[in-house]
């Protein structure tokens, strides 16, 4: 009986120091565990904040097809951060008795990582000096300057070592259509790395230049545009340059709801020709006219109002040896003087000609100097074609 005591005593001794070494370790792996629960805690907080941040970016952008499934446009804050480094103040000066002064400030944005900045023409033109800052304080003075005054754009060059250089993705202005969303970053006022947001407001604007010859094309927006904006870059959702902010509609010099870019297509070939070249040759026909309309018509006894009444031809230019005709008698028509008898262009190549703009467009931005384009005229009834050598635009002496 004792030992049978003594037997479950010593299990029982056992039993207790077995138990608590198993408690012992269950403490053990319950603090191990407990601390994985709260890193894991942890983890979750930061992962569920990315989640959230990139929901918000996310909520704002807009689905689009982009020919091989859908994508989305970028929030206007990717835009900005990924594009305001390219983006610079150009400050330009003077010489005078005085010295160097200040002279006009505008907006630009990088265009190669050889140093090549596009701004506008009209914030360079006549400056002695030519300053850019960038958005991490560097200052650069320009090397040269490569302008066309006819599409108001111009090129300055910067040493390309003094600071790291990120080229704009630039897109196709072509496929803007109104009512699409854009983005307009620059220096309004000298407040440096500004953006506003608007929409595209029209298409084939037209400004008149102090050089005797429209740009055609341009784009009108409703972003706000002021001065100091000018030169700088017009986006659109994608991130993609396509346009260069260049002028507003304004009676007091501000902006008030109506703004114009120069559509990134031609600043591709004008900006690359001054590059290349120091210079741009816009494709040139050599005649004006006026628009077919009803009242036009009926003097010339046409049946339908529509193409372009050429009333002059420029001497010895490709519409002149091409056998295009003008008008030779002058009528009175809604109450202005219009040359009658001339050639009515109906179309030129595959396009159907609407007016005199819709020709400047197409030859603008379709074609170029020495290219050869085929004209569908009405000349005395009959529908005639006619082939010419399209040459370069001479000073503004001449017509368009």
């Amino acid at each position: 009986m004792l030992n049978s005591s003594r037997k479950s005593a010593q299990i029982f001794t056992v039993f207790i120091i077995c138990l608590v070494i198993s408690t012992g370790g269950m403490s053990v792996l319950y603090l191990n565990v407990n601390s994985q629960y709260q890193t894991l805690q942890g983890e979750v907080k930061r992962i569920s904040s990315q989640v959230e941040s990139l929901g918000i970016i996310v909520g704002q952008a807009k689905p689009y097809s982009n020919g091989s499934g859908i994508s989305y446009w970028l929030a206007p804050q990717q835009i900005y951060d990924t594009a305001v480094p390219s983006i610079v103040r150009v400050t330009t000066k003077v010489r005078s008795s005085s010295g160097l002064l200040p002279y006009a400030q505008g907006s630009g944005f990088v265009f190669n990582k050889d140093g090549f900045i596009v701004t506008n023409n009209h914030v360079v033109r006549g400056a002695d000096k030519v300053e850019v800052t960038f958005s991490d304080g560097t200052i650069a003075t320009a090397e040269s300057v490569a302008a066309d005054p006819y599409s108001d754009l111009a090129t300055i060059k910067i040493d390309p070592k003094l600071t790291t250089l990120k080229p704009l993705s630039v897109g196709d202005s072509s496929g803007l259509k109104v009512g699409d969303s854009v983005l307009a970053i620059g220096n309004p006022f000298g407040l440096s790395g500004s953006m506003t947001e608007g929409i595209v407001s029209q298409l084939d604007r037209t400004l008149s230049t102090d050089y005797g010859y429209a740009i055609v094309g341009v784009i009108q927006t409703d972003a706000a545009i002021n001065p100091g904006n000018s030169g700088g870059p017009l986006f659109n959702k994608r991130g993609e340059v396509v346009g260069v902010n260049s002028a507003i509609a304004s009676n007091t010099g501000e902006f008030s709801g109506v703004g114009f870019a120069i559509p990134s297509n031609l600043m591709v070939k004008v900006i690359s020709s001054l590059i290349k070249n120091g210079n741009y040759g816009h494709p040139w026909l050599g005649l004006a006219g006026v628009d077919v309309n009803p009242a036009i018509a009926q003097a010339m006894g046409l049946n339908y109002s529509r193409g372009l009444l050429v009333t002059y031809v420029a001497p010895e230019s490709p519409a002149g040896k091409a056998g295009v005709r003008a008008g030779d008698r002058t009528v009175v028509v809604d109450g202005r003087k219009i040359n009658l008898g001339g050639d009515v262009i109906l179309g030129i190549d595959d396009v159907t000609i609407r007016g005199y703009e819709n020709l400047l467009i197409y030859l603008q931005y379709d074609r170029k100097p020495h290219d050869f384009v085929r004209l569908k005229i009405i000349r005395d009834s009959r529908v005639m074609m006619i082939s010419a050598e399209l040459g370069v635009r001479p000073p503004p002496a001449t017509n368009s």
